[in-house]
């Protein structure tokens, strides 16, 4: 995982595709996801790119970062 400097990575991103409908939170092993404004977001520091939450998201709205 790249750290360091400027630069941001995201292992994943929940798009504006979310339902809000909190599956992926319930499956996240890391508690990296939490609730935002209108969708759900996830925390890249807790995040480790596991994917559980891609499987778990039935709109399809978690896509690679």
């Amino acid at each position: 995982v790249p750290t360091g400097g400027d630069w941001n990575y995201m292992a994943h991103i929940i798009t504006d595709d979310c339902l809000a409908c909190g599956a992926c939170v319930d499956e996240c092993p890391n508690d990296a996801i939490s609730e935002g404004t209108d969708i759900y977001i996830i925390d890249p520091e807790l995040c480790d790119d596991c994917g559980t939450c891609v499987e778990a998201c039935p709109s399809e709205a978690i896509i690679p970062g």
